[in-house]
């Protein structure tokens, strides 16, 4: 034993395990000659040091932690994962012996499989929460066809996978970024396996018993999210295409004279000159530095598409460079591989090499300086628009800094490096503001670099359906900024799935409305007015829940939790939630239950435990059971939980309109309510240097009595609010308020009680 690491021997290779934490080690199995090299989706390299117990027996060993026991069976090799309790997590297959199969270069680990196992994660896949019985496949793919349950490859690829056996979850990261597989029972219902076709079989085990320490370890392990700006969580609005120059400007303008917030407008590829990356068509956007300058006075950011394919044309600055400079992914004669993708002919980018992500990063600042607020990467699994693969060949070499490897090995890593350097780009031409990137293939660990969307979805019911558990998954796996096309890419929606659609897509993390070319309008006001007063209603309850959308994204910068989230994350030990894949969390306060299905004004919603209130009627409901509820087109169901403090804005034509200067607190009645509010400016990295505000709001319920608590943890912010404007849900018969000790008196509105409080009022 070296450190943290126990190293032995076992059949045709050795063995290392490595304790990082009580309750998450790494399983080496090293090959004669190997070298095993972690991805780029290991963040946290450095560890403190344990002092596992070893405890050696005849047969076996066993590694003792605080919360684990791996035991070690000698003859035949096999690890078995037991926790304090004594409890089986996870065991290697007895009759597989190693715990390994190597079928000519593939790797794979075969674990033994139990009745009560459920499994969650691996990223963006369509279907259902529980993946138990299901095969999964991980390979960046342009997946243009119609997303079904039984899609096999999509854009990203983060091999994951979350168990739960029984009320205890667990985690396995199979760092390998060749195209991998995860059978979950489908083969036999007595083991499952994750093997890939290539590299090592390196793998990180995680034990909760909670997903949400599974979660927060995991993504403790690949990184976490720094906070976006706030601009990036308003309302965004994209087509493909909006062109030409002119049209920009309307659906500008409509969103101000109609007073529909909005803060981003997208320019898909049709801006481009020829479809050659980093230019303008001049033609259809004759002034566009003029055009964005105006756009930025009416409060507008614009983020443009770039993709990685380069135009092959003699004429063309950025296909010179690349091939002066060699920096073009090549085949195994040294010839640069050419892909038929927009512009026709292309080379890409070999974004394995540092040199070649600094040159894409100086044209990515190049091209923003004139007004671009943010990149949005599409095309990079990498995609081509012909071949069977619709990629490049597997042969391909990338130079990877001096250690060659095969676009087998590096395409599932491509999407992640386009977008490491679309990054830097935008950081070196604004090193004060936050960037941001918006990537449609990656890898594990993208939350550090980019936020997401699912891809090429359609107008389908089915496909707003299938979002919520998508997304959520999404967020378990690490990636919790990211989005469903609002209204559906390709086909057409009707007004009732858009007016529905627009309700639930508020709530993404990510909120676009895309649509694809030669399919209907999809502005908010592009079906008719009813639909329109439905989509201003919601965006705007989008902006007002901003700052409690803001906190959720600080607590997923700290913590990894995700904002959008299963029921099962909170409520792990309610079985009706382990599957439930038409309700969702955003956070723990806001129970969110969209309307799925055309023609109807109701819906079943199921209340897990504790007391619920409805957000639109404030009627209060207990929980553990089902309730059916009303739903008109007009209303979404949303319900909040007892105890709750709900942050909020008034709503703006876009942020930064003006100044804050109330939030609004709403505070539903339980045994107690407490929330920590963050606040910084939204923008510039100040935050890293401590900048920001945390205040503790504490509110504890008496008879007919509400004592409530502020006290500024943090105040290094100079905030511009000047009033808190407090809420109490439902309370409008109480007879005293004491706010940091002093009765305060309160106005009945409807059947709240409202206080109004001077920031700096010292009580």
């Amino acid at each position: 034993m070296d450190n943290n690491e126990i190293q032995f021997v076992a059949e045709n290779c050795v063995v290392q395990i490595n304790i990082l934490t009580d309750d998450l080690f790494q399983v080496k199995m090293i090959r004669p000659e190997e070298e095993i090299i972690d991805s780029i989706a290991i963040y946290k390299k450095n560890w403190p040091m344990l002092k596992p117990r070893i405890i050696e027996k005849e047969k076996y060993f066993e590694i003792e932690t605080n919360k684990l026991r791996l035991r070690i069976n000698y003859n035949p090799y096999r690890m078995e994962v037991y926790d304090k309790e004594g409890d089986l997590i996870l065991a290697d297959l007895a009759h597989k012996g190693l715990g390994f199969e190597k079928e000519g270069s593939k790797v794979r680990a075969v674990k033994a499989l139990t009745l009560e196992d459920k499994f969650y994660g691996l990223g963006e896949r369509t279907g259902f929460l529980n993946k138990r019985g299901e095969y999964h496949e991980l390979w960046n793919f342009d997946q243009s066809s119609p997303h079904v349950h039984s899609t096999k490859h999509m854009y990203k690829s983060i091999p994951f996978l979350l168990g739960l056996r029984g009320k205890k979850a667990y985690g396995i990261f199979f760092d390998n970024t060749f195209l991998s597989r995860f059978d979950l029972g489908k083969e036999s219902e007595d083991y499952f396996y994750f093997e890939a076709d290539g590299g090592s079989l390196n793998y990180y085990v995680f034990y909760g018993p909670s997903l949400k320490t599974v979660v927060q370890r995991y993504t403790e392990l690949t990184g976490r999210i720094e906070l976006p700006p706030l601009w990036a969580l308003g309302f965004q609005q994209s087509r493909y295409s909006y062109f030409p120059q002119d049209k920009v400007y309307e659906i500008a303008e409509t969103f101000r004279k109609k007073e529909i917030p909005c803060d981003v407008i997208y320019l898909d590829i049709d801006y481009m000159d020829g479809y050659r990356v980093f230019t303008w068509d001049r033609e259809r956007f004759p002034d566009p530095e003029k055009m964005l300058a105006d756009l930025k006075e009416q409060g507008f950011k614009v983020v443009t598409i770039v993709d990685p394919g380069i135009k092959k044309d003699p004429d063309y600055w950025i296909y010179n460079e690349a091939m002066e400079n060699r920096y073009l992914c090549m085949d195994r004669f040294g010839f640069p591989f050419v892909g038929k993708v927009w512009p026709g002919d292309s080379v890409f980018p070999d974004f394995s090499q540092t040199e070649v992500r600094e040159w894409w990063a100086e044209k990515n600042r190049e091209f923003v300086k004139i007004g671009i607020d943010g990149i949005w990467n599409d095309m990079n699994e990498p995609a081509l628009l012909e071949g069977e693969s619709k990629t490049m060949p597997l042969d391909i070499i990338h130079k990877n800094d001096g250690r060659e490897i095969t676009h087998a090995e590096f395409h599932n890593l491509y999407g992640t490096y386009m977008s490491i350097a679309a990054k830097a780009g935008l950081l070196k031409a604004r090193p004060d503001e936050r960037p941001f990137v918006l990537t449609r293939a990656s890898f594990a660990g993208i939350q550090r670099f980019a936020a997401v969307w699912t891809g090429d979805n359609r107008s389908f019911w089915e496909h707003m359906a299938m979002s919520i558990p998508m997304l959520t998954t999404l967020g378990l796996s690490g990636v919790t900024f990211a989005g469903a096309d609002i209204g559906g890419f390709d086909f057409d929606a009707n007004p009732e799935l858009f007016a529905r659609w627009i309700q639930l897509g508020i709530c993404y993390p990510f909120c676009r409305v895309h649509s694809a070319v030669q399919t209907r309008d999809q502005e908010p006001w592009s079906f008719g007015p009813e639909v329109e007063k439905v989509a201003k209603e919601y965006i705007s309850l989008r902006y007002r829940l901003l700052p409690y959308l803001y906190n959720l994204f600080y607590r997923a910068s700290i913590t990894g939790e995700p904002i959008m989230q299963p029921l099962l994350f909170r409520y792990q030990d309610d079985e009706k939630v382990h599957n439930l894949n038409d309700q969702f969390m955003l956070g723990e306060a806001i129970m969110v239950a969209p309307v799925l299905h055309p023609g109807k004004d109701s819906r079943a919603v199921y209340l897990p435990e504790g007391e619920w209130y409805d957000f639109h009627t404030g009627e209060k409901y207990s929980g553990r059971r089902s309730i059916l509820v009303d739903a008109p087109l007009s209303k979404m169901p949303i319900f909040i939980k007892a105890g709750s403090i709900i942050p909020m804005y008034p709503v703006v034509n876009y942020i930064g309109e003006k100044e804050i200067e109330e939030l609004s607190l709403l505070i539903y009645p339980g045994p107690e309510a407490e929330y920590l509010y963050y606040e910084d400016d939204g923008k510039s990295f100040d935050y890293w240097e401590g900048k920001y505000n945390l205040t503790s709001f504490k509110a504890e319920f008496g008879h007919k009595s509400v004592n409530l608590t502020i006290v500024p943890q943090v105040n290094e912010y100079d905030s511009p609010l000047k009033y808190y404007k407090i809420i109490l849900k439902g309370m409008a018969d109480l007879n005293k308020v004491m706010v940091n000790g002093v009765e305060i008196e309160g106005i009945v509105v409807d059947n709240d009680l409202v206080i109004k409080l001077p920031v700096d009022e010292k009580f």
